[in-house]
């Protein structure tokens, strides 16, 4: 019988994250997102080990902890909050814990430690890590030779000029342009549907984004995809997260918990089409190319070089940009669903990205969300505070001089709607920049 591995942590996607990395592994993942859950469960489940946060939102970890001791159950803490040499030499000699690991940490190296405190298992047939099967073989079917029509119109973006190319993990180039805008894409004409369903409340959609199923590798995308880059980031993972509305499929790649990669079977999303909606080539030009790429099977950047509508380092830009407004895109989605996996097919693309989750994030959300849907997730009334287990550093985002100025002004004394007055900038804008705290937990609502 594969050996049961307690996880616990009220970050939903991360336990998500570690659950499918421990099925890889032949186990069987035990979930809690709060300390008496878990608690209870090391009676009922009797797990083989476990990885416990320290800060839960009903006692600390310490407490899970003890239960785990007295159980004599080895296990291992996990922090984002306690870190340094006098914290993880208490959680030794204090707790009894078999190791401590500071959040982001590798999923590969808290892996490993978990194989140290397992009896001794007969050989596997498969190595470890593997990825298990594709849940209903829909990450296997992910094809992008079979380009597929958006059913709904694609908004304009504006994607800023900087690209930063890395190799082996390293940057190896910065290029700079003009700040560049992929142009609206109408959807094709259809009847309006024979009824609308009244937009969810407020609270409605706080619930519908905290709600998981937690036996499951997949779920609803609805308002999860920051939480899933960071859990990403958290775990320092390699593997790929696809997102899916109807036909269209989008997968972002990650390489150590950054993002660096995407694919999307949209006709939109296509080389091709993206330089046409910026404006760096005709529909006819763009015809012309495709005829030749079609008739030769060349990429259809190589045929546009050597037509003489793009320079060589153009390509690499322009491409960079094409991923970048792939990434972007999948924050306008509110429905849909999401899959993790985690093959490294990131390693055979030779043009990658560096984009730093925490920046990917803020912009994601403030290019993307639409005020209307802000309104929904945040309120007038609403007091945010700082958050107690931020999953980012306040150095790691970059903010505009007025972000900065009020940032320290959130501190649970004002409402949004005071903050909104404060800061002297439109409503929307300032919607979108405190939501983009909340989503890398730099804030909590109070």
């Amino acid at each position: 019988m594969p050996p049961k591995i307690l996880l616990v942590d009220d970050n939903q996607e991360l336990l998500t994250l570690l659950a499918r990395l421990i099925e890889a592994e032949g186990w069987t993942p035990v979930l809690a997102s709060k300390g008496k859950q878990a608690i209870d469960l090391v009676a009922k489940e009797r797990p083989a080990a476990a990885v416990v946060d320290v800060l839960l939102p009903d006692m600390m970890g310490y407490d899970v902890g003890h239960a785990l001791r007295n159980a004599q159950i080895p296990f291992v803490f996990m922090t984002g909050v306690f870190k340094g040499g006098r914290a993880a030499t208490d959680s030794r000699t204090q707790h009894g814990a078999s190791g401590y690991f500071e959040k982001p940490f590798e999923a590969r190296k808290l892996v490993d430690a978990l194989r140290g405190l397992l009896p001794s298992q007969p050989p596997s047939r498969a190595a470890p890590m593997q990825t298990p099967p594709p849940l209903r073989g829909e990450l296997a079917d992910f094809d992008v030779e079979v380009a597929v029509e958006a059913d709904e119109p694609v908004d304009a973006m504006e994607l800023t000029g900087r690209v930063v190319l890395t190799e082996d993990g390293k940057v190896s180039a910065v290029l700079r342009g003009e700040t560049i805008t992929a142009g609206p894409v109408g959807a094709p004409a259809r009847p309006p549907p024979l009824r609308t369903a009244p937009p969810p409340s407020a609270a409605e959609v706080r619930t519908q984004a905290r709600r998981h199923d937690l036996s499951k590798t997949e779920g609803k995308l609805e308002e999860n995809l920051p939480d899933l880059i960071t859990a990403f980031h958290l775990a320092q993972q390699t593997g790929e997260l696809t997102v899916q509305r109807g036909k269209v499929k989008k997968t972002i790649y990650f390489e150590k918990g950054r993002p660096c990669f995407a694919i999307s079977n949209l006709v939109t999303d296509r080389f091709g089409p993206f330089l046409v909606r910026v404006g760096k080539i005709t529909s006819a030009q763009l015809e012309l190319c495709q005829a030749a790429a079609d008739k030769t099977g060349r990429r259809t950047g190589d045929v546009l070089v050597e037509m003489g509508l793009l320079k060589e380092t153009e390509k690499l830009y322009y491409v960079a940009q094409q991923v970048k407004a792939i990434v972007y895109s999948a924050f306008g989605w509110e429905q849909g669903e999401y899959r993790l996996h985690f093959a490294d097919r990131a390693a055979k693309e030779a043009i990658k990205i560096d984009l730093h989750p925490a920046n990917l994030i803020t912009r994601g959300v403030k290019k993307l969300y639409k005020p209307e849907r802000l309104y929904r997730l945040l309120s007038p009334e609403d007091r945010l505070i700082p958050s107690q287990q931020p999953a980012y550093g306040l150095h790691e985002v970059e903010l505009e001089r007025w972000e900065a100025e009020l940032l320290p002004r959130v501190d649970g004394t004002r409402t949004l709607a005071e903050l909104i007055h404060v800061a002297q900038r439109p409503e929307h804008a300032v919607y979108g920049f405190l939501y983009g705290m909340v989503a890398l937990k730099i804030v909590d609502r109070g």
